[in-house]
């Protein structure tokens, strides 16, 4: 990788960094697709973005710890869906494909669906938020399976695709806890996500599917700019920019999954 490579590699990190302390979309939803618009192959796109997202977020457990906004219960119960989901996922990577070329279609067109139901989401948000808030369901009667279930399937996905630990982990945490605040949905959702993408990206690193040198780079750009974002979050417009990213996670997934 050359010094210039290294470089465009940072500011990309950064770029995604703002992103994701402006709005709070989960960086695998715009990451992964720049990866591979710089013509990095799926596999080491996805590899790469997952170990990227576990360093980023290890950060966030201890200050949504000091706040309390960390039900370790909950976010036990979907670790025990989605941790061994991730293990098992890799293992038929390994175990019944002859190579990452035989599985990049499937990187890919996972990826697209993950980010067309992540642009669902986002502009379901609202009505989402409303459902939930409703008396008593079905859903709150069955609430322990139901949460290890929706681990099950947080953790297939985010090892195929790096798309989903964020976006979806907020919405499973909504759907099946209404009642929690929103700071406790970031923070359950944040503690959840590190142990999934670190398994999931230990695994494509067994795999060979890390670039170390393009892990650094996007790191050393990231980390700095999430504070930036977050910073600047207070004078840009939340919707508009949300519709921006919308927009574009959607035209990127309908790409990936149908073309």
């Amino acid at each position: 990788m050359s010094l210039i490579d290294f470089l465009l590699y940072v500011l990309a990190g950064a770029g995604v960094g703002i992103a994701v302390g402006l709005s709070g979309i989960g960086g695998g939803s715009l990451m992964t697709p720049i990866l591979l618009t710089f013509g990095f192959p799926p596999h080491v796109a996805v590899g790469t973005d997952l170990l990227y997202a576990a360093f980023t977020k290890i950060s966030g457990i201890f200050s949504h710890q000091k706040q309390g906004h960390i039900d370790w219960k909950v976010m036990l119960r979907l670790s025990a869906g989605s941790v061994p989901a991730a293990i098992l996922t890799v293992f038929v990577l390994n175990r019944f494909f002859t190579g990452a070329h035989d599985y990049s279609t499937l990187i890919t067109t996972t990826l697209g669906i993950m980010l067309i139901l992540t642009a669902a989401v986002l502009i379901f948000k609202t009505p989402l938020q409303r459902w939930t808030g409703q008396g008593d369901r079905w859903v709150n009667r069955h609430v322990a399976p139901l949460t290890v279930a929706a681990g099950i399937v947080l953790g297939v996905c985010v090892t195929l695709s790096s798309v989903g630990a964020g976006v979806f982990g907020t919405a499973v945490l909504m759907l099946l806890y209404p009642f929690f605040s929103s700071g406790k949905v970031v923070g359950t959702d944040i503690a959840h996500a590190v142990p999934l993408t670190l398994v999931a990206g230990g695994g494509h690193l067994l795999l060979g599917n890390v670039d170390f040198a393009l892990l650094l780079a996007l790191l050393v750009g990231s980390v700095p700019a999430i504070h930036l974002g977050a910073w600047l979050s207070k004078y840009l417009p939340d919707n508009l920019l949300r519709g921006m990213l919308t927009l574009l996670l959607l035209s990127m997934g309908i790409r990936y999954a149908f073309f």
